[in-house]
């Protein structure tokens, strides 16, 4: 069986956009702009942070407490809201498909 490129995949770009839009949510709530967010995780460019809300990339695994700092959320729930969008069958496998649905 052939499995569609997880780039691609469209539940998986539907999953990345819902992520940019949560992420994007909790940066207004903290009245940051995307510069300075970027400035807060140490980023060297503030388009990352763009890319990342619009869906055209995912917040990397070792940035998930640096993040979670920036944006006011608790490490962990942080990292179980990343694994709810960017790895669902993880996510599943660790906290049943009902969850996701929260």
């Amino acid at each position: 069986m052939k499995r569609k490129n997880k780039a691609t995949n469209p539940r998986a770009v539907k999953l990345r956009k819902s992520a940019g839009a949560w992420l994007k949510r909790l940066r207004l709530e903290r009245s940051l702009t995307q510069r300075e967010l970027a400035e807060q995780i140490k980023l060297k460019y503030y388009t990352f942070v763009s890319q990342i809300e619009n869906g055209q990339g995912r917040v990397p695994a070792d940035m998930y407490e640096a993040y979670a700092k920036a944006l006011g959320v608790e490490k962990v729930e942080f990292v179980k809201q990343c694994l709810r969008y960017y790895d669902p069958h993880t996510y599943d496998a660790l906290f049943g498909p009902q969850s996701r649905a929260a």
